[in-house]
């Protein structure tokens, strides 16, 4: 019989209205959440494992390494045949792309959630959870990499993004498009996502700010990181990864106190390049130090980083690396 494992971490899926607060909060657990679907997959083994029970905003960096790493040690056990972890949505994007670049294994990976909370009648997340877990047990999801899946899309978690604050089909990869869907009691997968790769490491470099951008910006926020012990940046900036001349000598600066700067674009498509000169172009960025992250976003740029920081690579190392991914 398939064996999956669920780790619950809280999340919207996990959560309902408490009257003591007068909020909604996490506190449903996994086991709540796998009975909640029990019946949907008769041939299917889930096992419900409870790491935390948090919203996903309240998430830190090591957190989610730690959340990973466990992913990891689970997939290692010839008794588990996939992993589906549940989480908020807020950045379950970015959790999903660090078990991308971390989890080792060729099976599957899948994030899913909610965003109608438990106590709604018409909640999203057992119908989410249920798809979630028959992609896991699928042939076809193996080696694709962290998955995520929802309202019955398969998303790669390199590409997916939240794009809308409370509707239920909220995550899409805009770019390059959605990897497959579920229909029914059935998973088809249309296209394939190119691996590019993990990367081994003990541990992670939480201290990687990132800094967007907007008409007129100095260099204040870049110094200010460089100054107060951030270990890298990531710049979102204007369109084909252009910034303005504060911003540059800013990043010049950073670098020479021995930074790690990568720029991403604010554009919600398309790849940055080095063409434009005058001070603050992509051109200019470049020729100051920084490396380009190619049509990777600025959130998952940041992930990137911290995993190469982390890691403890070089920076001709991490340069290299970042335009494999980001190709």
């Amino acid at each position: 019989m398939t064996r999956i494992v669920v780790l619950a971490t809280g999340g919207t899926i996990a959560s309902r209205f408490s009257q003591q607060h007068g909020a909604v909060i996490a506190g449903v657990s996994g086991e709540e959440l796998v009975r909640g679907i029990e019946g949907c997959a008769t041939s299917v083994e889930i096992v419900a494992e409870q790491f935390c029970n948090i919203g996903s905003f309240l998430f830190t960096l090591d957190l989610a390494f730690g959340v990973v790493r466990r992913v990891d040690e689970l997939l290692e056990s010839a008794d588990v045949d996939g992993v589906v972890v549940t989480c908020g949505t807020d950045t379950m994007e970015e959790i999903a792309y660090l078990a991308d670049l971390v989890v080792a294994s060729e099976k599957p990976v899948v994030f899913t959630g909610a965003q109608r909370h438990a106590g709604y009648p018409d909640s999203d997340g057992p119908r989410n959870l249920s798809a979630a877990v028959l992609v896991a047990t699928a042939e076809a999801a193996k080696g694709l990499g962290a998955l995520i899946v929802f309202e019955d899309e398969i998303h790669a978690a390199r590409d997916a993004t939240k794009v809308h604050a409370s509707r239920v089909g909220t995550f899409a990869s805009a770019e390059h498009g959605k990897l497959g869907e579920v229909d029914g009691s059935e998973v088809f997968v249309s296209r394939r996502t190119i691996r590019r790769g993990t990367i081994p490491t003990e541990a992670i470099e939480a201290r990687i700010d990132l800094i967007k951008l907007c008409i007129g910006a100095d260099g204040r926020f870049i110094d200010y990181a460089a100054e107060t012990g951030s270990k890298g940046i990531v710049v979102e900036a204007f369109g084909r990864g252009n910034a303005t001349l504060a911003v540059t000598e800013a990043v010049r600066r950073a670098v020479d106190r021995g930074l790690v700067v990568a720029v991403s674009t604010r554009s919600q498509q398309g790849r940055i390049a080095p063409i434009y000169t005058g001070g603050g172009g992509g051109h200019d960025l470049m020729a100051a130090g920084a490396i380009f992250a190619g049509d990777l976003s600025a959130v998952k740029t940041r992930i990137l980083l911290a995993v190469l920081l982390g890691a403890a690579h070089s920076w001709a190392q991490i340069s290299e690396t970042i335009r494999r991914h980001a190709d």
